[in-house]
């Protein structure tokens, strides 16, 4: 053994440096914790989002699978992963799914039945963001028909014999079906979390939530049964919830009756599809915008530059209708550049990251409407199954990683960091200079 009184000495001073390494590691994780209590509510003033009394412009991205990892106990660490990879690179705003109907690991099983395990879920991801000082937009059912989705909904009905149509859009008229989704609301709304014991109604952590992903009612090109459904169901989500900021979900094209269908959309389809963008978004209950950017999709055009510009007309005249139409913020809510190209190089991503990156900088230098940016997708190693055409693991490449955190210190620059970015851009941003 050690002898004479030595021995007290090396535990302490091995305690002591130890603590020293783990505040020098995680220091700014420790900041963000006192801060993790004082996050405010997202409110809006005009055209701008505003936090604290001051406008809010913003970096983020979608991680749509975070509760369904969660909800797996093997698979839950990469919650913390892509929250903590990504607040490190200043971002803001994650937009995820707050739904999974009668799916794998669903938290709908059947109308009104909820699956306890899975909730508890959501919770952890709500938990999660707000240590991470993150927000989360969450959205409340699907158009598609991955986790569930209107299609799921319209089978329900069929299976309790109640449907009027086997179309997937009856989910938008069918009195039943609203029925089931008013009541699927209202019990996420409600929520309280077990993990902090906050309802979610109640929680600054949610920016805001999201009608539908998407929204699309192809059997009424003119717009009415989709507008009576964002009307009643935008009502009905501010009746229980207040505090929150609502969107549509919207991708943002022009209905039949709006001048811009020609000369903005991406090609004539995009009309007819029952949605339009400055009816939808118009409704009072409704409190900003949402667009999404999907170029190579949405035209048949194979050439490179060509989708660059169009990119650059569609987010400006989205802001200009934010500013003199709407007078609401317009947020691009998904943008992404497809793999599956023929001609597919990643520079090119980057150069449409970049496009895209600036005109929200340039808006939000202007105090203007064009509030963000959600890149369409962040992954983690590990996770090839869940990646479609458009997914990128943030730390994978660096140009890539620097265009995002390049954004983050602009804006901040602008508007100043929020308390729960400080230790994060300060690393950041002076290792830029």
């Amino acid at each position: 053994g050690i002898g004479g009184g030595n021995g007290v000495f090396y535990p302490i001073v091995g305690f002591a440096s130890c603590v020293a390494f783990i505040y020098l590691s995680f220091g700014d994780l420790w900041i963000n914790i006192q801060v993790d209590t004082k996050l405010s509510f997202v409110e809006r003033n005009g055209t701008q989002f505003i936090v604290d009394g001051k406008p809010f412009y913003f970096n983020g991205w979608n991680s749509y699978w975070m509760m369904e990892h969660a909800a797996d106990e093997s698979r839950k660490h990469r919650i913390r992963a892509v929250l903590e990879a990504s607040a490190k690179m200043g971002l803001t705003v994650c937009r995820t799914w707050a739904f999974n109907d009668g799916d794998y690991n669903a938290l709908q099983i059947s109308p009104g039945q909820f699956d306890e395990r899975v909730f508890r879920a959501l919770d952890h991801v709500i938990a999660e963001a707000r240590h991470y000082g993150i927000r989360l937009i969450l959205c409340l059912v699907n158009n598609l028909q991955a986790y569930g989705g209107k299609t799921q909904y319209v089978k329900w009905a069929w299976d309790e014999g109640v449907g009027l149509s086997s179309s997937n859009d009856s989910f938008f008229y069918d009195p039943s079906i609203r029925h089931y989704f008013k009541n699927y609301v209202k019990t996420v709304l409600t929520r309280k979390n077990t993990l902090t014991g906050v309802e979610y109604r109640d929680d600054p952590t949610i920016f805001a939530w999201e009608l539908i992903n998407e929204p699309r009612c192809i059997t009424d090109k003119s717009g009415d049964t989709l507008q009576d459904w964002i009307e009643e169901m935008s009502s009905f989500v501010k009746s229980i919830d207040k505090k929150h900021l609502l969107t549509v979900g919207l991708e943002g094209f022009y209905g039949l009756k709006s001048p811009k269908r020609l000369t903005v959309n991406p090609e004539f389809w995009a009309a007819d599809v029952g949605t339009d963008f400055i009816r939808n978004s118009k409704i009072s209950t409704i409190d900003f915008a949402s667009v999404h950017i999907y170029p190579d999709h949405w035209t048949h055009n194979p050439d490179f530059e060509y989708k660059l510009k169009f990119v650059a007309k569609w987010m400006l005249s989205h802001i200009e209708d934010g500013d003199k139409e709407l007078k609401k913020p317009v947020m691009f809510a998904e943008f992404g550049l497809s793999t599956e190209n023929k001609d597919f190089d990643p520079s090119q991503r980057e150069r449409m990251y970049k496009v895209i990156l600036d005109i929200i900088y340039k808006s939000a230098k202007k105090n203007k409407s064009g509030a963000g940016t959600l890149v369409w997708q962040f992954l983690v190693e590990g996770m090839e199954e869940f990646n479609d055409e458009f997914g990128i693991i943030p730390w994978k490449r660096k140009s890539t990683h620097q265009i995002f955190t390049e954004q983050s210190c602009n804006l901040a620059r602008i508007q100043g960091a929020l308390p729960s970015q400080m230790g994060y851009l300060r690393k950041l941003c002076t290792q830029r200079r």
